[in-house]
Order: structure tokens, then C-alpha cells, then sequence
């Protein structure tokens, strides 16, 4: 007769109090440097004033890391259980950024919800990645070394990524195609897939420069590869990003000196080309300080998706570490001219709301995958005949 184990342990019955023990504080202070580092530094594009970006910034990081210790403690069978859920609401999002969409800046990514605005793209990220843990912890069983299991998940990666290139918003469509197929390779597909799929897809590139991308995001690729183009048009973020970087040197010129973040020639230097500004005025040591910092909490993700027990938290503590990289990646690779500007900022760093809150959510599930890590998380019940039968 099989003995039937409760999918929870006693650890359900802890406290909020012992929860918030399990919490991995540690990540959270490297998360608060970071954003206090943002702070500083918006501060300094401001002119020396909180106003109008610092004093925000740190607003906000207020609210959300309280939102990312609730999410932490909060039962990772809620999260298990809200994953479809939370994917479906976040593709009627982006449908309604289709019909009823803010259009700003030649592109229609925001919904106004009253005096609220709202990026679903970047709440999609973290859905897509709830989503796709939950299936792969389901099929757990499945022959995930073969094509068929990942067909559905590759299904659930298309289709926000073309309501995304709708927008038109290129960067963030690839970050979510590399969310998601992180996941996919992660839960065991084939290599050779992997390398059939990579060819298919830089063929895929090369078709969709000349039969899908607009004008302007043609014009990113070409002046990525040669910024003297244009050098006052689409070419002037490289240009000026590469002065600010090369003006800063080792040691840079100090707080509040830079030429180029203070004289206004760096282009959003509060959101995409902070890092730039942090360069010029603080110098390669500031640089590798604010990028350890970064390298520190994706340690922390990693370690936290080896630790858990149940494949849930195993794939979606992974997939937001993964996704914190893709970010860092693109734009300190942007910044420096090594990829094309596609307009993506650096979290908890960069000014800007939606992307804080939906990391710093992220965030609070890689800490939730921590404090549930020795759950035993099935879909309902799981029995210890069914356990070993999947081991087998």
C-alpha cells in the first residue's frame, strides 16, 4: 500500500514571523545598494535635486520591497496555483495596449489606469516565466529531451512576443523569447534542437531585418555598426554614450562633473544610458562596483534555484535570473556600443516604475523558491509509488 505524502510539510504551518526569517536578507541588501546607487545618481542628472527622478526612485523602491517580503512569504502553492492565471491577464494586457494603448515616442507600450501608467510587457517577463515553471514542474515525468512536450511552451513564447513586436518594442520582445527559451533548454531540450533552433532563428533575423523591422529599428542595427553615419540623429546615443565612458576613465571625473550627463548631451541618462553617466563620473571603479553588485544577487539566483527541492521553484527561480541577466546584458553591452540601442534599462538602477515593480516581484518569488525550498510540491497529492515512478 503506497503511503500518501502530503504535498505540504509542516513548514505550512509556519508564521509570518518565522517566514520572515527564512528570507534571504542578504539579497535584499544588494538589491537596496543598487537602488540607492540609482538614487545618487539620478540625483546628480537632476542637477543636485531629489526632484523630479531620486526622490521617486526611492519612493517606489520603498513600497515594492515591501511587495517582494509579502510575496516571499506568502504560500508557493498561491504562486503555483496564479501562474496560468497571471500569463492569461497578462496577453489580455497586451491586447489592450493594441486597442487602447498611450502611444509615446513613435511606440504604443503603456496603459493609463487612471493616473497610473503601466508597461504590461514588463509584467509579462515574470508571467511568462510563473507559467512556463509550472508546466515544466508538471511534466516532470514527460521525455523533455524530445520536441513534442516543449511545443506548448514554445506556443505560449510566440504569441506575447509578436503582440510585443506589435508595439512596435524589439528589445523587450527578445527578452521575452530569451526568458523564455532559457526555460525551455533549462527544463531539457535536446542540444541538437538548441542548435537547430539557433540557425533557424539568426535565418529568422536576417528575414525579419528586411520583411518585419521598421525604419527605425533598421536605422539602430545599421548605426550599432557605424555610429559615424549619423551622428546627430540616429547615431548620437552611441557616439555620446562612448564620450561619457571614455571622459571617465579609471577613476572618473567625480560626482556631478561629468560633461556629458551634466551639460545634457547624454540622451536619457536617467533611464537607458545611466550606466553610462555612472562611468564618466565614477570611473571604471564604479562601474565594476554597481556591475558586482549586479553579478552578487544573480550568485544569489542561482544558488537559490539549485536549493529547491520542487521543480517550481527550481525553473522559476532560474528564469528571473535569467532575466535579470538578458537585462544587465543588453544594456551594459548597449551603453558600450556592442549591441544595437534597443531601449532597455537597468533595474532598480534606472529611473522607472514598471520595471522596478515587476523585478522586484520577481525578486520576492526567487526569495519565496528560498523560504519554500524543502517543499514537497506536487499537483494536489503525491503519492510515494508516483515519486519513485518518476525517478524511474
Amino acid at each position: 500500500m503506497s503511503v500518501l505524502l502530503p504535498t505540504y510539510s509542516e513548514e505550512g504551518r509556519d508564521s509570518f514571523r518565522a517566514r520572515l526569517g527564512k528570507i534571504e536578507w542578504g539579497l535584499v541588501l544588494v538589491l537596496a545598494l543598487i537602488a540607492c546607487t540609482g538614487a545618487l545618481l539620478l540625483y546628480g542628472a537632476a542637477g543636485g535635486s531629489f526632484e523630479p527622478w531620486s526622490a521617486n526612485h526611492l519612493i517606489r523602491f520603498s513600497i515594492f520591497v515591501v511587495m517582494m517580503v509579502v510575496v516571499a512569504t506568502v504560500d508557493v502553492r498561491v504562486w503555483y496555483h496564479l501562474a496560468y492565471p497571471a500569463y492569461g491577464i497578462a496577453v489580455l494586457l497586451l491586447v489592450a495596449v493594441e486597442l487602447f494603448g498611450k502611444v509615446a515616442m513613435g511606440a504604443q507600450r503603456w496603459l493609463e489606469l487612471g493616473p497610473i501608467q503601466v508597461q504590461p510587457s514588463e509584467f509579462m517577463k515574470i508571467a511568462l516565466a510563473m507559467a512556463l515553471a509550472r508546466y515544466y514542474h508538471d511534466g516532470e515525468a514527460r521525455r523533455l529531451d524530445l520536441i513534442t512536450p516543449h511545443l506548448i511552451p514554445l506556443v505560449m513564447i510566440a504569441v506575447p512576443s509578436a503582440l510585443i513586436m506589435m508595439q512596435p518594442d524589439l528589445g523587450t520582445a527578445l527578452m521575452v523569447v530569451g526568458v523564455g527559451c532559457a526555460l525551455v533548454i533549462l527544463a531539457g531540450l535536446s542540444w541538437w534542437f538548441v542548435a537547430g533552433a539557433g540557425a533557424l532563428g539568426i535565418t529568422g533575423a536576417v528575414l525579419g531585418y528586411f520583411f518585419v523591422m521598421h525604419e527605425f529599428q533598421k536605422e539602430r542595427i545599421l548605426n550599432f555598426l557605424d555610429p559615424s553615419r549619423d551622428p546627430l540623429g540616429t547615431g548620437y546615443h552611441i557616439t555620446q554614450s562612448k564620450i561619457a565612458i571614455g571622459s571617465g576613465g579609471i577613476f572618473g571625473v567625480g560626482f556631478m562633473q561629468g560633461s556629458q550627463s551634466q551639460l545634457d548631451f547624454l540622451p536619457e541618462r536617467h533611464t537607458d544610458f545611466i550606466l553610462a553617466m555612472l562611468l564618466e563620473e565614477f570611473g571604471m571603479i564604479g562601474g565594476v562596483f554597481v556591475l558586482g553588485l549586479y553579478v552578487a544577487a544573480l550568485v544569489y539566483g542561482v544558488l537559490i534555484a539549485r536549493s529547491c527541492r520542487h521543480l517550481f521553484g527550481k525553473y522559476l527561480a532560474g528564469g528571473i535570473t535569467v532575466l535579470l541577466f538578458i537585462y544587465v546584458a543588453i544594456n551594459a553591452g548597449m551603453v558600450v556600443g556592442l549591441l544595437p540601442v534597443v531601449g532597455e534599462a537597468l533595474p532598480l538602477l534606472s529611473h522607472g516604475g514598471s520595471v522596478m515593480m515587476s523585478m522586484l516581484f520577481g525578486f520576492g518569488l526567487i526569495q519565496n523558491a528560498w523560504v519554500f525550498r524543502e517543499r514537497t510540491l506536487g499537483t494536489g497529492f503525491v503519492t510515494r509509488d508516483r515519486r519513485e515512478a518518476r525517478r524511474g
